[in-house]
């Protein structure tokens, strides 16, 4: 079993995504990004490193949203998702990419409309969800 932190953090309607590099199952891809929690971390650690690690940022960690689980290469693995918070936008000074090939804010409703990660895919109608309580 493996675990994987999905961090989301979402403003003025749009949602932070990322594009991966061109390597591995799925190579050029969007996604929310995040990464596998390494032995011994918690989620907000893990969160923090990873988002240090792959942008170059600090985060604030909020609330869990949701969790999915999905099978690859006949092992059972488990997203979490979380609210996250970049302490900076990466507009006014652009994010050092590591991990992926581009990064944006999208729109919530055309995450399905993109070449998006299937783990992310199956988070997203809960993220949606989530975000339209944001708003009221």
């Amino acid at each position: 079993m493996s675990r994987s932190v999905a961090c989301i953090d979402y403003r003025d309607g749009k949602i932070f995504i990322a594009k991966r590099q061109n390597k591995g199952d799925m190579a050029n891809r969007w996604e929310f990004p995040g990464g596998k929690i390494e032995e011994g971390e918690d989620f907000e650690t893990a969160i923090k490193r990873e988002m240090q690690e792959e942008f170059g940022v600090q985060v604030q960690v909020a609330s869990h949203i949701t969790q999915t689980s999905f099978m690859h290469k006949n092992k059972e693995c488990f997203v979490d998702a979380f609210e996250v918070h970049f302490l900076e936008d990466g507009l006014s000074r652009p994010f050092k990419l590591t991990e992926h090939t581009d990064y944006r804010w999208a729109n919530i409703d055309e995450i399905p409309s993109l070449d998006f990660v299937d783990s992310d895919l199956q988070l997203y109608p809960d993220i949606k969800k989530w975000s339209e309580t944001l708003k009221k």
